[in-house]
């Protein structure tokens, strides 16, 4: 009997009806062809092959199955036994994603889990290609183990030299990478004990460890920059400008005032982090003077004008394209423009003639939007003001810096917030209120404390501004018939609205049955959850329902913000789809040079995808990071025992968020107690097969820290033998089954353990 036919069970000889032979074609891993089916229901004899062969014809016919690759049938839709690839990254709960490279289906394709690589090979990045050998689970998630690489490039391990007896090792900095590598000394390059190199793989040979050359030595390990430098290289974030483009910076200057409105007389005020390096965005606020709109306010959204220094197809452009966007570290930041425009032309500095384009937005007493205008001006920044500040003023403590501006600026902020806040409620956002961390360094730039983040209204003000300047980006794009940028997120899918009903019925939560959902349905039980047991594993499964969003020139809405319309405008510094919107409504409107031209109006498609892909690279890198400075604050508290709860839930073990310090680690579902575990995908539970006993998302556990490792990033917990055996923070008994007699597997299982996902709130998302 096939693999096919063990999996869908035994069938009698007599000849199958219809559903029964779909019933076997949808539980098919792979596509099959009229032998496998034959084998599976023990047919033979040309009557019984002809019948087959006559009911695939009216399957085909109904357009229950299609066929495929030497005349195989699946369900429809279905993507083939070997495909092409392309690595999106790794998903919430850590595991490596893709997609078809080639999808003709409707919609989006089905979800693809890469299984981990050989040993001995470099795990995958986002971008990467390989050619697989696809599984189907179901219809909308498939398993894909790599066949090869297809990019042509020898592969690269990042690693930490050590010298050995013949030569000497590279240790991989990828938790999921556990083979060691063998450098002879004719490979070495000089590199030093201790150091971060890069090293291109050699051909493989029969016996003994893989060899690999030294081909970049990046600095010794134990530098504090070591950790995000490992991000950045793991990620391949590019760092170093081409002369052309930095020469084009250095060449910039502020523009004259003409064919530019003169606003520099109004006060408008930056408001970002006391650590933020750039300033792109000011705003100012005052009720609106026309008596037809009484109750309204008139705000001023200024941003940096971009476009006007990169102009299309320039080596400036080139470069901030390949970036895609910025990408943030607790130590440094990757920028997607040159310091000379980043962090001064472009930054919106106090006192000082700043080039922008500015959105003049007219809001009614409830918080709607009335109309807007598009200009072209130059600024200069009143103030440059931080959240803590803003909120300490308007509770009533002002500083030297805020004190002046408290009546006359900061309050009528408040004001228009005020109604932007109420037009938010009504409208019915998504608010998943999820913990994020802030790593806070010193100044030998070591990890001085890992806290919450703190969230005033200061920083709701801010975003709620941004919102509606976005918004009126894309109306104006839209009423003017200019192609562009919109940020997208679609609803939940249909099978994740299935899975997340099942599960939210079985703890007493109702998600109702309509055509189009919409965030107020997730809102109501979020509500109704708050301030019980179970509101964290309520959040966290709903996140997991939820598209990712990302850009394109179809506007399809904004789920989660509850909007028809919405395109990011405000962070062109740092955001490539902000500088084509800027682009786009210069064109729009004529506002000069630097507008979008026919290339790009062409290409918005292929842009959307290439900037969607940048941002996924980034969020993963400085997950990474973070991941890093937290195992590095954690690493000499190894063997104490802390409260957290389970985050994720996987096939190879669970996730945990510790509670004081939101630190992220893994236990393997090979270290839980004695039973074999099965992953209930749609209940986001292990369960014991034996005793019953289940491990279920948002569960409150107590575990210990068994490893903290801040080169890989990979912090290990195990849950304790007994409560009993513990005294304060530390481990008692040498015969725990963790100890370091026993690390062996959890080290083999970490090698299946991703980043456990931290959700960043952007401004205007």
């Amino acid at each position: 009997m096939t693999d096919i036919s063990r999996r869908s069970g035994s069938f009698p000889g007599s000849f199958p009806d219809k559903d029964t032979v779909l019933s076997f074609i949808r539980n098919s891993a792979t596509p099959v062809g009229k032998r496998e089916i034959a084998r599976a229901f023990k047919l033979s004899g040309s009557d019984d092959r002809e019948r087959l062969k006559e009911l695939l014809k009216e399957l085909e016919a109904d357009g229950a199955v299609e066929r495929g690759r030497n005349k195989r049938v699946a369900p429809p839709q279905s993507l083939p036994e070997v495909a092409v690839l392309e690595v999106t990254g790794t998903d919430a709960d850590g595991e490596v994603t893709a997609r078809p490279v080639t999808w003709t289906g409707e919609g989006n394709p089905p979800r693809i889990f890469l299984m981990p690589e050989r040993k001995g090979h470099p795990t995958m990045g986002a971008g990467d290609r390989v050619l697989a050998k696809l599984s189907r689970v179901n219809d909308r998630l498939y398993e894909a183990r790599t066949i090869r690489r297809l990019d042509g490039t020898v592969g690269r391990v990042l690693g930490v030299y050590y010298p050995a007896a013949d030569g000497g090792r590279i240790v991989p900095t990828d938790k999921r990478n556990k083979t060691e590598l063998l450098v002879l000394p004719a490979n070495r390059n000089d590199a030093e004990p201790g150091e971060l190199v890069l090293a291109d793989l050699l051909p493989a040979s029969r016996m003994g460890l893989p060899q690999a050359r030294v081909a970049e030595r990046l600095g010794h390990t134990a530098e504090p920059r070591a950790v995000s430098l490992i991000a950045i290289h793991t990620h391949g974030l590019p760092t170093d400008f081409p002369p052309a483009a930095l020469r084009e910076a250095s060449h910039a200057a502020v523009p004259s005032l003409t064919g530019r409105t003169d606003l520099r007389d109004l006060p408008l005020v930056t408001i970002d982090g006391a650590d933020a390096r750039d300033f792109d965005d000011a705003v100012w606020a005052e009720p609106d003077p026309d008596p037809a709109n009484e109750g309204g306010w008139h705000l001023l959204v200024a941003i940096a004008d971009v476009a006007f220094y990169v102009r299309p197809n320039a080596a400036l452009d080139r470069a901030a394209f390949e970036r895609g966007n910025s990408v943030y570290f607790p130590d440094r930041v990757v920028p997607m423009l040159p310091e000379a425009l980043s962090n001064d032309l472009c930054s919106l500095r106090p006192h000082e003639d700043r080039a922008c384009v500015a959105a003049h937005l007219w809001i009614d007493r409830h918080g709607a939007l009335l109309r807007h205008r598009f200009v072209r001006g130059l600024m200069r920044s009143a103030a440059r003001l931080t959240y803590e500040q803003v909120q300490a003023a308007r509770d009533g403590a002002p500083d030297e810096a805020t004190a002046p501006l408290l009546e006359t600026v900061i309050a009528p902020l408040y004001g228009a917030y005020a109604r932007l806040w109420a037009a938010r409620q009504r409208r019915g956002t998504l608010e998943l209120d999820l913990p994020e961390r802030r790593v806070r360094l010193d100044e030998r730039g070591r990890v001085a404390e890992i806290a919450p983040r703190e969230r005033l209204d200061s920083h709701r003000l801010i975003e709620e501004f941004m919102i509606c300047a976005n918004v009126a980006a894309a109306d104006s794009l839209e009423r003017a018939t200019m192609p562009g940028l919109f940020r997208v997120h679609d609803q939940p899918s249909l099978d994740k609205q299935e899975t997340l009903r099942e599960f939210l019925t079985g703890i007493g939560h109702t998600l109702p049955r309509v055509p189009r959902l919409s965030p107020a349905h997730f809102t109501a039980i979020l509500d109704r959850a708050a301030g019980t047991t179970e509101s964290q594993l309520v959040s966290e499964v709903i996140l997991r329902s939820q598209s990712q969003a990302e850009y394109s020139p179809e506007n399809i809405g904004h789920f989660g913000l509850s909007l028809d319309r919405y395109a990011h405008f405000t962070s062109p510094i740092r955001r490539y789809a902000d500088l084509i919107v800027h682009r786009a409504l210069i064109r729009a409107h004529g506002l000069g040079p630097g507008g979008l031209d026919d290339a790009a109006m062409a290409g918005l498609t292929d842009i959307g995808e290439h900037i969607s892909m940048t941002e996924r690279r980034a969020a993963t890198a400085e997950r990474d990071a973070i991941d890093r400075f937290t195992a590095a604050f954690l690493a000499d508290r190894v063997g104490a025992l802390f409260t957290g709860r389970i985050s994720g839930v996987t096939r190879f073990g669970l996730f945990i968020r510790l509670d004081d310090n939101g630190a992220d680690g893994l236990i393997p579902a090979s270290t839980l107690p004695d039973d074999q575990y099965e992953h209930d995908e749609r209940a986001h539970a292990l369960v014991g097969q034996r005793s019953g006993r289940s491990y279920r998302l948002g569960a409150a556990v107590k575990v210990v820290l068994v490893e903290a490792d801040p080169l890989t990033g990979s912090t290990l917990f195990a849950l304790p033998r007994a409560e009993e055996d513990f005294s304060g923070d530390s481990v008692g008994g040498t015969d725990h089954p963790l100890q370091s007699g026993h690390r062996d597997p959890l080290r083999r299982s970490a090698r299946f353990a991703g980043r456990a996902t931290q959700k960043q709130r952007e401004r205007g998302r």
